[in-house]
């Protein structure tokens, strides 16, 4: 299989265990277990299990990859001891003999011992698109695509020595930055390091001059530093990227990169050719409109003759294969279509016949024919006659000498489910835009009979801007393009991209390849071809795009829930923060030891974020002003924690002259209180269904810490006594008055009612709503 398909075992144990937070933990785990109490280095059991998780739940999506990845390996025809097998590319050797066919992709790189009018595609190679014509004795590279012909390919290099690897490899690397939010979480950990050393300075001069003992020490260091750590948010978003990978792959969907459950969640523009996406791939003839002078049966006989002797076969001659059969006839000469061209010619005999978009035939009568035809949404062609010499024909199809024999109407059905598809993503606050190399009339009528607004008016390609500017304006209004090119497909992806859209890209053939590359999400459907489905983001091995809604929905979900989930991690590292310059630079003793935070962090945090991450959820997903969401909750939040649980620890040790272990116990209620109040307040003010069972999971969590505080073996292993009743009116009192201020600042921290229970799903809801008809 491919190697770029999923990560190694080796790269899956590595970023699980050896991240830039893990080895700040592992560290500090070691002090606490050289110098320290090991009860305090309780979180290094955390920090392993959630390695091992990591590890188990990526390894699991890996699986689940290679598997699918497995049904659309490249293979390759092999001649060993006179007979042709069907190998995997990983079973070619130096030294085979491969037989090259058209639409094969070359896999090897190697010499032509023997080739039959062999015509290569060397675009991905090379950039340009003219074919190129071989003989035997020619150097092929991997990479490049058959277009038409045969041929036999002694191999000289495979694996990593050839140029398919290098190339594949490059264009990977090129094709996948970091997405936006693997960004933003990096920028995110830079920052809580870069609060994380200073705060570490300040605590270690203080600790340097008030002088306590070696173990005193790395137990304030311990307890400071490490809920600085949030370190099951690598661990989230790692798990959320690979859970989103394994849903995928349930669906028959191949996540080539783990990232690329974001980039489908943050789309906002797909662009999709019309077949095999919104109409089903097969066509049929629904009929034939011979040109004046022209007998119908004539021209049947010439569209089967062609359609049956074309070595170069397409969707288009299939169907007219299947409705004229015919003998094939060995051409004498034959130029294949190409999208740039948008026609093919064939010499029979004496005869020489050219196929191709009817606007570049001189139709006559026949022109307004073909338009109406189009408009009805059809596919027509036109079939003609030259007597000039296929051989003497370029790339501008000459109307000189062309004698026109009549129209081929085609018709496309849509997919069973394509307007409820459409209406998915209209949902969803995706826009569709249909960029296709047939007619704007003929496009247009599919996309307005699939759902797809179009009041602007199609576009043609043909008459794009070079102007940036205008062609960006043009590209953001209409939803339909047709005979786009490819260099079209790829400049109106580049022009929504630079508007600031996140796009999309779906396609198949090799003359998607730019327009896939220029995009932020790549999907290629598993029958497409081999280098659309190397630099797809996602391939469709099923070739159903109607599965894309659903994971769309199940990824916003996903990213909804890591949002939310993110904040109780940097809210820790907010309060930590807090506690260090308040309390932890003074002579005071610390409010807290390692373990206490172990256990308030793991019902508060660690806990809910296990559940809360995989539920279900509605509402937008928007990636601009995520890092500025986190912060408008995490830092007041955090600041609210710190100011309730320093100034219940200060008043037990203070003013009710408690010993340090009542006072650190009241600590630890306190923050325990605070921190379910936040779980309620992020999660509780959905629908009712909702806060319900977050509520549920609130009141059981506080139930364990009861539990903890009853059982004496708890009790000495958290370093915990039951509180007494001033103890518990102290806690709740300090938690009251911090989560009051907090409420008041902002609407966000305030648990709402909602009475009438009639707000839709995602949507945001009134006050009547929220608090009844009087609020």
């Amino acid at each position: 299989m491919n190697p770029s398909t999923s990560r190694s075992y080796t790269s899956i144990v590595l970023a699980n265990v050896f991240s830039t937070f893990n080895v700040v933990l592992a560290v500090f785990g070691v002090l606490t277990f050289a110098f320290g109490d090991a009860e305090d280095a309780l979180f290094v059991g955390i920090l392993i299990t959630n390695a091992g998780l990591g590890i188990l739940q990526e390894a699991r999506a890996k699986r689940a990859l290679d598997r699918l990845a497995a049904l659309v390996a490249p293979s390759a025809t092999v001649i060993r001891d006179g007979t042709a097998r069907r190998l995997p590319l990983s079973e070619v050797v130096v030294g085979d003999l491969v037989r090259l066919e058209a639409g094969d992709r070359i896999s090897a790189d190697g010499r032509l011992r023997a080739a039959e009018r062999l015509v290569i595609d060397e675009s991905v190679l090379t950039g340009e698109s003219q074919p190129v014509v071989t003989s035997a004795g020619h150097a092929l590279h991997s990479g490049a695509f058959v277009l038409e012909g045969a041929g036999i390919l002694e191999v000289t290099a495979v694996g990593p020595d050839s140029y398919a690897e290098r190339v594949t490899g490059e264009a990977r690397r090129f094709r996948h930055p970091l997405s936006p939010l693997e960004r933003d979480m990096n920028r995110l950990l830079l920052l809580l390091v870069s609060v994380m050393l200073p705060l570490g300075a300040i605590l270690g001069y203080s600790l340097w001059q008030r002088r306590p003992s070696l173990s005193d020490a790395v137990t304030i260091a311990v307890a400071a530093i490490v809920p600085l750590v949030p370190e099951g948010l690598v661990l989230l978003t790692r798990l959320t990227y690979a859970i989103g990978a394994l849903r995928m792959a349930r669906r028959g969907v191949l996540a080539q990169q783990l990232s690329a459950i974001e980039s489908l969640a943050s789309t906002d523009v797909i662009c999709v050719d019309k077949t095999g996406t919104l109409t089903e791939r097969a066509l049929h003839v629904t009929e034939t409109i011979p040109a004046p002078g022209v007998a119908r049966e004539a021209l049947e006989r010439a569209c089967g003759r062609y359609a049956a002797s074309a070595r170069s076969r397409n969707t288009t001659l299939v169907a007219v294969a299947t409705a004229w059969p015919a003998a094939a006839e060995p051409p004498t000469a034959e130029i294949p279509f190409s999208s740039h061209r948008r026609w093919s010619a064939l010499r029979l005999g004496a005869e020489g016949f050219v196929l191709g978009a009817p606007e570049l035939f001189p139709l006559g009568t026949l022109a307004e024919i073909a338009d109406q035809r189009m408009r009805a949404g059809r596919r027509v062609l036109a079939i003609g006659t030259t007597s000039l010499g296929v051989d003497m024909l370029g790339d501008t199809l000459p109307s000189s000498g062309l004698t026109v024999l009549g129209l081929i109407v085609l018709a496309e059905r849509l997919r069973p489910d394509t307007r409820e598809m459409v209406r998915q993503f209209s949902d969803a606050g995706v826009t569709l835009k249909v960029i296709s190399g047939d007619a704007p009339e003929t496009v247009a009528a599919i996309a307005a009979d699939a759902g797809i607004p179009c009041e602007a008016g199609a576009l043609d390609g043909r008459t794009l801007p070079a102007d940036l500017g205008a062609l960006r304006t043009l590209a953001l209004g209409a939803s339909v393009i047709g005979r786009a090119s490819p260099d079209d497909k790829r400049r109106l992806v580049e022009s929504l991209r630079d508007a600031g859209l996140h796009v999309t890209m779906v396609g198949d053939g090799v003359n998607d390849v730019p327009a896939l590359k220029a995009a932020h999400l790549a999907i290629a459907p598993g029958t497409g071809t081999e280098m659309a489905k190397a630099v797809a983001d996602l391939v469709l091995i099923r070739g159903d795009f109607a599965a894309v809604p659903a994971l769309l929905a199940e990824g916003r979900q996903a990213l909804r829930n890591l949002q939310r989930v993110s904040k109780l991690f940097v809210t820790k590292s907010v309060f930590a923060a807090f506690v260090i310059l308040t309390v932890g630079i003074t002579p005071h003793a610390y409010p807290f030891l390692s373990r206490h935070l172990t256990l308030a962090a793991a019902l508060t945090i660690g806990i809910p974020a296990f559940f809360l991450a995989l539920a279900p959820s509605a509402g937008a997903w928007r990636h601009p002003g995520f890092l500025r969401d986190i912060a408008r909750f995490s830092i007041p939040a955090g600041t609210a924690a710190g100011l309730a649980v320093v100034s219940s620890f200060l008043f037990a040790r203070d003013v009710l002259r408690l010993p340090l272990l009542e006072a650190r116990s009241v600590s630890v209620t306190t923050l325990v209180l605070v921190g379910l109040y936040l779980v309620l307040v992020l999660e509780g003010n959905g629908r009712q269904w909702r806060r319900a069972w977050i509520v549920l999971l609130c009141l059981a969590l506080f139930g364990i810490y009861v539990v903890v505080l009853a059982l004496p073996f708890t009790r000495e292993l958290f370093d915990v006594v039951p509180p007494t009743p001033i103890m518990a009116l102290s806690a709740l009192g300090a938690a009251s008055l911090a989560l009051a201020g907090l409420s008041l600042s902002s609407d966000r921290f305030m648990l709402r009612v909602q009475r009438r229970g009639h707000c839709a799903e995602g949507a945001p809801c009134s006050s009547e709503d929220l608090y009844g008809p009087d609020a």
